[in-house]
């Protein structure tokens, strides 16, 4: 099988953006990822859009926006993908699928989302169409509520973990801080995030506003290429790896604790890769709240069941770790517009790899890293394991 090579990118600011809509913010990473890539609009081949939407743009149909972005693109086969928070992955992965099956060579794929123009309340229910709403439309704070039931649960089982995740918090806001293309550029000590406070108020008790994602605007693109057009560019950074674990939507029906999808899609990508997690020189997961990269870390093998806070306090996954973690700010700092954050966490690890990094946040010689996006809560579960081929 012929797998993809990543050659290209591009990322616009995430937070509150004036641009009124979708094709506005596609239009701010099109052309430069093409440009970054070195290629013409004219040599893509396919074109794959991630979008939830769902209600938060009237305008539909995303996959034909990048052709009003690019009159050259407007006749290329393009087709929008959506898998929840996992949105952008999905696209990712079609895109390599597209190429692997040996119909194109080169693929551009765009994650994007406008999510600011709605008020808070309209967003909250938009976002619950990602959980099992027969079961689970009535908790109390949306998404946040059904995190907060998770960490509630892992409490009670494993101990108050609430200082762990303001460790959590404080670590990524304060990578983020580096991070010129993020959300929220501040730095939070691990006290302010574990206080309660009016400007830090529990959401979804015992997750306050620092243990949430913020909701945001923005945009990330990729281009995509064969080997054999890959090794004629300028970069190219390889899937060792790539893994799409799928778990039960119901959280009822399993252990929503556990993050099962997330193991077994993370198991499967380090064997795949013939590696193990010490082999790996940083990792961008997916920290929708701070109980879910906890969850993560044990997920992932780097602690077992219910050991998830020893890696946050013995410093592994710090900028300075064993292994760091959300270097880019996560998207507890980055910003979570839902279908550009499977797009935007490739583009940050590749960035890495390629050594193109924000000055502030670039990894020291960084060859090999893992990148873990979900949907739902750990129901489509996508880890790519990346390496950098020149």
């Amino acid at each position: 099988m012929t797998q993809g090579q990543i050659v290209g990118w591009a990322h616009s600011h995430f937070g509150k953006s004036e641009a009124p809509d979708t094709e506005a913010l596609m239009a701010e990473v099109i052309g430069p990822a093409l440009e970054h890539a070195g290629v013409s609009a004219q040599e893509i081949d396919g074109i794959f859009v991630g979008c939830m939407n769902n209600g938060f743009s009237r305008q539909d149909f995303q996959a034909a926006l990048p052709g009003m972005v690019a009159q050259e693109l407007a006749m290329k086969p393009a087709v929008r993908l959506e898998n929840a928070c996992a949105t952008g992955s999905a696209a990712l992965y079609t895109a390599l699928d597209f190429i692997a099956a040996g119909r194109g060579e080169i693929a551009l794929v765009v994650g994007v989302e406008k999510m600011t123009a709605l008020p808070t309340v309209e967003v909250g229910d938009i976002l619950l169409g990602a959980s099992y709403r027969a079961e689970e439309a009535d908790v109390s704070g949306g998404f946040a509520g059904l995190f907060g039931r998770i960490a509630q649960s892992y409490f009670q089982t494993y101990g108050d973990q609430s200082e762990a995740l303001a460790m959590i918090a404080s670590k990524n806001h304060t990578n983020g801080a580096g991070n010129p293309f993020a959300h929220m550029q501040k730095a939070f000590s691990v006290e302010q995030c574990n206080t309660v406070s009016e400007k830090n108020p529990y959401v979804a008790d015992p997750l306050r506003r620092t243990d949430c994602s913020l909701i945001s605007d923005g945009a990330a693109a990729l281009v995509v290429a064969s080997p054999r057009v890959a090794a004629e560019l300028k970069r190219a950074i390889a899937f060792r790896a790539r893994v799409h674990a799928n778990d039960v939507l119901a959280m009822s029906r399993r252990d929503p604790t556990a993050f099962d999808g997330a193991r077994r899609a993370w198991a499967g990508a380090l064997e795949g890769a013939g590696l193990g997690l010490d082999d790996l020189d940083l990792v961008e997961t997916h920290d929708c709240f701070t109980i879910a990269e906890l969850i993560e870390y044990e997920a992932m093998g780097l602690a077992p069941r219910g050991r998830g806070a020893d890696v946050i306090r013995d410093g592994t996954v710090a900028r300075d770790g064993r292994l760091p973690v959300n270097l880019s700010g996560g998207l507890k700092s980055k910003g979570h517009p839902i279908g550009a954050t499977g797009v935007s966490m490739h583009v940050m690890a590749a960035m890495q790899l390629a050594g193109e990094a924000p000055p502030a946040i670039q990894a020291k010689s960084a060859n090999l890293a893992g990148v873990f996006n979900m949907g739902g809560v750990a129901v489509a579960n996508y880890c790519s394991i990346l390496e950098r081929v020149k």
